[in-house]
């Protein structure tokens, strides 16, 4: 049986990372736990590592405690997939006709390039109809 694919936005991966004025935290261990378990697939775009790097920054933590974060970022078993030519032109199509930036419409292009669906917990991406896309508030993923 194929696995699930979950292409996770950087609103939900920091969840795994920072929880302080974070909500939702259980329903993102739960999908932590089915991807520990090999039940599903966590990818996210590669400049989403950049994305969550920033994010963390912004919580004007200390250093020790920002490479911690990092370090543990790099552990979880999420797969970064690079851009290639076909996902950059996906990206700048699905920005361009639903005026958003690059960077969200990075996410929405690698689910549909991977037949997979977005959880994020972003509540301007979960309005968004985009489609061929499966856009899922982190709440409805179960």
């Amino acid at each position: 049986m194929k696995q699930q694919i979950l292409v996770i936005d950087s609103s939900v991966a920091i969840k795994w990372l920072h929880q302080e004025n974070e909500n939702d935290i259980d329903l993102v261990d739960r999908i932590m736990k089915k991807a520990q378990n090999n039940l599903i697939e966590l990818v996210m775009p590669e400049l989403s590592k950049y994305e969550i790097s920033n994010a963390l920054l912004y919580k004007k933590l200390e250093l020790p405690i920002l490479l911690r974060l990092c370090e543990r970022f790099y552990t979880l078993p999420l797969k970064f997939i690079p851009e290639d030519l076909s996902v950059a032109e996906m990206t700048m199509e699905i920005a361009y006709q639903n005026n958003m930036t690059y960077y969200d419409a990075s996410f929405i292009a690698l689910a549909k390039k991977m037949s997979g669906s977005l959880v994020t917990a972003n509540q301007k991406h979960q309005k968004k109809k985009i489609k061929g896309i499966k856009i899922l508030a982190l709440k409805d993923y179960w």
